[in-house]
């Protein structure tokens, strides 16, 4: 974090990280964090001019505006969505300053979880994430990996596909209209998960904005 300060980076989205595929849970680096709101408290502990090592002098303070994320359809690992909001109430209350959420494909579990939040008085902005559909594979691969629903309009015109450039068109379609109707609702912004192939996005991007 010192290093991204230095560099004049000051917009940090901070997450826990998830397992590697060679182990059945999260374990964290020997002087890493267990939890994500660990490294917010660090980071916004920062922003105050109090550093890890409490030996260095003369420290500057940053001035890192903090990002966490947030899960519509809740965390695999949360029991139940109302314990999820319940940490991600503490992680706004240690200091963070909005909430990027995982990709959804369902506007209302949106608007939803954004209504759950207001009503814990949780008010920090939170941004939509989106991620079109590009191949067949992903209509069984994304709720695996990411604990996620596919809407059952959405997956019938997926499966009538023949070939993964019509099920990319159809993504594409749908992602618009997500993105229409989110803008028309005054969402903050809009995050794209590109997944490193930014010419679908750069598609529907044309079309929204």
């Amino acid at each position: 974090m010192i290093d991204l300060n230095f560099l004049g980076i000051d917009n940090v989205l901070l997450i826990r990280g998830d397992a590697i595929k060679s182990e059945a849970g999260f374990s964290p680096d020997p002087l890493g964090h267990h939890f994500a709101i660990d490294l917010v408290k660090q980071v916004e502990n920062m922003n105050r001019g109090v550093y890890l090592d409490d030996e260095l002098k003369d420290v500057a303070s940053s001035n890192f505006c903090i990002g966490i994320a947030g899960y519509p359809e809740k965390h695999f690992e949360a029991p139940n969505l109302k314990s999820d909001l319940k940490y991600l109430k503490m992680k706004v209350d240690a200091g963070a300053d909005y909430i990027v959420t995982q990709m959804f494909f369902d506007n209302k579990k949106y608007f939803d979880f954004l209504d759950s939040l207001r009503a814990l008085e949780i008010q920090v902005p939170v941004i939509p994430g989106l991620k079109p559909i590009t191949t067949k594979k992903q209509a069984t691969l994304l709720p695996k990996v990411f604990h996620i629903d596919i809407p059952e309009d959405l997956l019938e015109e997926i499966e009538k596909c023949k070939t993964d450039e019509q099920v990319r068109q159809v993504g594409i379609e749908w992602c618009i209209k997500q993105s229409q109707e989110l803008v028309s609702k005054n969402v903050p912004c809009l995050h794209y998960y590109t997944m490193g192939k930014s010419d679908t996005t750069c598609r529907i991007a044309r079309q929204v904005f």
